[in-house]
């Protein structure tokens, strides 16, 4: 089990949201909790390979900068795990979830077009042999998905 101190919390609990956006944003982050940017690149490192961060990086608005759709597979239980890796060594994939359904598999597609979104798609259901139903966006909400992290 990862133990979080100050440094770990408050890294997350800032940086959810609000990424500096300046030439070195780490440096600028490292400034603003009181250590070096070295220090910072290998706690976020540390956290990543943990699995406690997944990823870094600012997050836009649905089709405001390339496109994206979500997307789900009913996949066999036997094979769930099988395809749930196939799913997440795609880099267009930012994650998948499991869900107690007949579609049980769940998983956001993102690209540079909506032809990449489908070539994707094609290309797991072509691995796979397994279905991928495209669920396109039709209205978008703004959801916060920050949680605050409390530090004493």
């Amino acid at each position: 089990m990862l133990v979080l101190d100050d440094i770990d919390r408050r890294l997350l609990d800032l940086y959810q949201r609000d990424l500096p956006l300046v030439a070195r944003p780490f440096a600028a982050m490292a400034e603003a909790v009181g250590v070096g940017e070295d220090i910072v690149l290998a706690r976020l490192a540390r956290l990543s390979e943990a699995g406690v961060i997944s990823r870094i990086g600012a997050v836009f608005r649905p089709h405001r900068c390339g496109h994206s759709t979500l997307a789900a597979m009913a996949v066999p239980a036997e094979r769930l795990e099988e395809v749930a890796a196939v799913v997440s060594a795609y880099p267009q994939v930012n994650h998948n979830y499991q869900r107690d359904h007949t579609l049980n598999l769940w998983f956001v597609i993102a690209a540079a077009d909506a032809a990449e979104v489908a070539a994707v798609m094609t290309e797991i259901k072509d691995r796979t042999g397994i279905a991928v139903l495209d669920l396109p966006l039709i209205e978008d909400f703004h959801i916060d998905l920050g949680f605050d992290i409390r530090w004493s």
